[in-house]
């Protein structure tokens, strides 16, 4: 699947529609959590996505923004191509959009504390206790530079 990343000013209405579409599917629907999806931080973000249509995402939080460091977040996979490796795949190409925009600098996310050692796969390490989001529970975790 090639990946597409673009600005928020990029996104056409029919990219931005799938990427929420997605992300509500999955965070709100599935998840059965009731929270503001659309939290104002979108319009500044890159956003990447795997497939037509859109069965993967994430986005690209400048620094500042969230956190002081770059971060990813809203990393999703539709409930049909879990546990094929697009994740993993969503991730890396993810991170290599990182250091296309930002050069190699160290990115910080906010884990669901079961994806733990996913992410610890890909270079990242817990730097903060279990904390409650939206009723699961996260932990904050850092990919140095490069």
């Amino acid at each position: 699947m090639e990946p597409h990343c673009k600005a928020f000013a990029e996104l056409t209405a029919a990219e931005l529609y799938a990427l929420m579409s997605l992300r509500q599917r999955v965070f709100v629907v599935e998840q059965n959590c009731a929270y503001l999806d659309a939290d104002g931080h979108d319009q500044v973000c890159h956003h990447l996505w795997l497939g037509d249509p859109c069965v993967a995402a994430l986005r690209i939080v400048p620094p500042g923004e969230k956190y002081p460091e770059v971060s990813i977040g809203r990393v999703v996979t539709a409930l049909e191509v879990r546990r094929s490796g697009l994740g993993r795949v969503l991730m890396r190409e993810g991170l290599a959009a990182v250091a296309r925009i930002h050069g190699a600098v160290p990115i910080r996310i906010s884990a669901q504390a079961y994806l733990e050692r996913f992410y610890g796969e890909l270079g990242f390490a817990r730097v903060s206790a279990d904390y409650d989001e939206d009723g699961i529970p996260h932990c904050e975790m850092l990919r140095p530079l490069g």
